[in-house]
């Protein structure tokens, strides 16, 4: 069974939006108005397809983008550069075959040579939480904890110091080195938010590859 993580795409945003919201205790409900937002700001937006459908999402956002997230907000006070992951989901059918490791590579290959961290939050009820074990076998670490008052849940913040980072910076960012190589595996997601600033013309082509797995 293929399956390929790509950059979702306009008109699947009502089935991530049901996919989302059917996911359960642990991923929080959104509506069509959140999930436009992310549509024209998130820096990684990424689906699972297979067999033509669905299988999850990954959505991770940087730091200059306005989001009133508390939890977004813990990172942003205390960290100048990072890729937040705000919400993973996955489809129940594709639950325990690894599609979330599968997510959590791709994104550390998008991550690696745009930041120093990749931050994220798990919801936790005791030091013994499934998901942070999933996040420890990965290379998270805790950085803090708070009770969010809006929801009374307990989060623990989590950061993965990404080891690359300060050789992609001293070879292709500092000192007007002229930024990463114009490789298509390398490309950033063109939101809609950067489109309208007029900075860039588009090719149709020129998007972020497939990556096929499995």
């Amino acid at each position: 069974m293929a399956m390929v993580i790509r950059d979702v795409r306009e008109h699947e945003l009502d089935s991530v939006l049901a996919l989302n919201n059917a996911a359960g205790a642990g991923i929080l409900p959104i509506d069509a108005d959140r999930l436009s937002f992310f549509w024209k700001h998130a820096a990684y937006f990424r689906v699972a397809e297979t067999n033509g459908h669905l299988a999850g999402f990954l959505i991770a956002l940087t730091p200059d983008v306005h989001y009133d997230s508390p939890n977004f907000l813990w990172f942003r006070e205390r960290y100048s550069e990072f890729v937040y992951i705000d919400r993973i989901v996955i489809a129940g059918a594709h639950r325990g075959a690894g599609l979330g490791r599968i997510f959590y590579a791709d994104l550390q290959s998008f991550a690696e040579v745009r930041s120093p961290l990749i931050a994220c939050e798990v919801f936790v009820t005791s030091g013994r939480d499934p998901a942070l074990l999933f996040h420890g076998s990965f290379g998270f670490h805790e950085v803090g904890q708070q009770v969010v008052p809006s929801i009374a849940l307990r989060a623990s913040y989590l950061v993965k110091e990404l080891c690359s980072w300060p050789w992609v910076r001293s070879t292709y960012l500092n000192n007007g080195k002229g930024g990463l190589p114009a490789l298509e595996w390398l490309s950033a997601r063109a939101t809609a938010a950067y489109m309208e600033t007029d900075r860039v013309v588009l090719d149709p082509s020129d998007h972020a590859p497939q990556r096929a797995t499995g």
